[in-house]
């Protein structure tokens, strides 16, 4: 081993929970849940079983954390379908997050790449100031007309991966004025059923704003008084992903500071992705004894929107006749226990048939930033996954998360079946239909 091997090796038996690695009875129930294993021919280097048994290697001082190993921590979704599945409850998520940590502190990476993580990680996603400038630059684009002259010279076919199908399927971007008058208080117009929490996000709140309109229409229709914390900020699950753990605790740290100053019943997110993170800030924190018992009591508050207005109960709903089809958020699904929740709201909608799709729970490839980072695994996950969602007939794709969202939405575009299938976040997609019955009832 070179010497900054052995220093990795160090730091993973400092900091991997060993107990957890030893939790793993190789049984093999992960496997049939875990998407890159079946990708890559049953491969057990691709598997969770595999790579904890890789984990488990580096600690025991048997296999360097070499480039191999690194690439197959790399080619995991971190969709943690494999948790649900294992009958020993090991918290795959939580080794996988601190095995990325410590090689991302001991790896010697290039001048570009470290100033492209600094400027993601560091400059961009802790600042919603900056979040919003960058939306108001995707806004011009849109509406200047460069958009057009872009795609009609082609000049995006010599991107690489798929940020050229990427670019077509980009929501209508909120105009800057739009930002500005976001509201920080909604009270129902009747009976306050619940006093919640909106955390907004960052890309929720710039690039999905109208979605983010929708959940604040949609829990006022639910009977609640809203309250949306002009502190708060990112919520760290893409730092906590790669590998920028310190980060995220910070993040952490200021969102709690943030909420603990409302006395709220909930805290609702709308992002799977983010959602999983919040509910877990007692797991990022928990060795932090100032913060530990903060960081507990504003997780046991993080609930998704489904759950709340499944709760709560919404007005009557109805849309034009349509099959929907749902594909689960892997992180609302597997951490945050959400899967029937989305799905029993949709069968209440009236004029919409429900078919579920073969392997709903199966991650779609968007993974935070894994289909651009891995578009070549990403591309061939969302392949398939569009065989099962074409195979329901249906001509709306819900979702819950917004990577999922644009990850389904290239789906439909690399089939050609934009003309005829959409992709929405459920929230939408309940807003128009509560909107619609609403605009029926009313008197001639």
């Amino acid at each position: 081993m070179t010497t900054k091997q052995e220093e990795t090796v160090k730091a993973f038996q400092e900091r991997m929970d060993y107990d957890e690695l030893m939790n793993c009875m190789r049984c093999g129930f992960c496997l049939p849940a875990c998407p890159t294993y079946g990708e890559t021919d049953q491969n057990e280097a691709a598997s969770p079983r595999g790579r904890i048994a890789l984990m488990k290697a580096v600690v025991d001082g048997k296999k360097a954390p070499d480039e191999d190993f690194e690439r197959q921590l790399n080619l995991c979704l971190g969709c943690r379908a494999c948790e649900p599945a294992c009958p020993s409850g090991v918290k795959y998520g939580h080794l996988l997050e601190e095995a990325r940590d410590i090689l991302n502190e001991h790896k010697k990476q290039s001048l570009p790449a470290r100033m492209l993580r600094k400027t993601v990680f560091d400059g961009l996603f802790p600042h919603q100031s900056r979040m919003r400038s960058v939306n108001n630059m995707l806004w011009l684009y849109q509406k200047s007309g460069l958009q057009k002259v872009v795609r009609g010279t082609k000049l995006l076919n010599i991107m690489p991966g798929e940020m050229a199908t990427m670019e077509r399927v980009l929501p209508e971007i909120a105009s800057p004025k739009e930002l500005k008058n976001r509201p920080r208080h909604i009270k129902p117009a009747g009976t306050v059923k619940k006093k919640v929490a909106f955390f907004s996000g960052c890309l929720m709140d710039t690039m999905f704003m109208k979605t983010n309109d929708s959940t604040l229409y949609l829990l006022e229709k639910a009977g609640c008084e809203v309250v949306i914390p002009q502190s708060q900020n990112c919520c760290g699950a893409l730092h906590a992903h790669s590998g920028e753990k310190e980060t995220a605790k910070e993040l952490a740290k200021k969102n709690i500071r943030a909420f603990e100053e409302e006395q709220v019943d909930y805290i609702i997110s709308n992002a799977g992705g983010c959602g999983a993170l919040l509910v877990e800030y007692d797991h990022l924190l928990g060795d932090d004894p100032e913060w530990k018992e903060r960081a507990q009591h504003f997780a046991g508050k993080v609930k998704d929107i489904s759950t709340v207005l499944l709760e709560l109960g919404l007005p009557a709903m109805k849309l034009p006749e349509q099959v929907v089809t749902y594909q689960d958020s892997c992180h609302l699904r597997n951490v945050m226990g959400g899967a029937a929740s989305p799905r029993t709201l949709l069968k209440q909608i009236e004029g919409v048939t429900f078919r579920e799709m073969k392997e709903a729970d199966r991650c779609c490839g968007s993974a935070g930033i894994y289909n651009i980072v891995q578009p070549e695994m990403s591309m061939q996950i969302i392949d398939h996954k569009m065989v099962h969602a074409k195979a329901t007939e249906a001509t709306t794709i819900v979702t819950a998360n917004p990577g999922c969202l644009l990850q389904m939405k290239v789906g439909i575009e690399r089939e050609g079946l934009s003309d005829s299938v959409k992709a929405v976040h459920i929230v939408d997609l309940l807003a128009a239909a509560v909107r619609e019955a609403e605009k029926e009832a009313e008197p001639v």
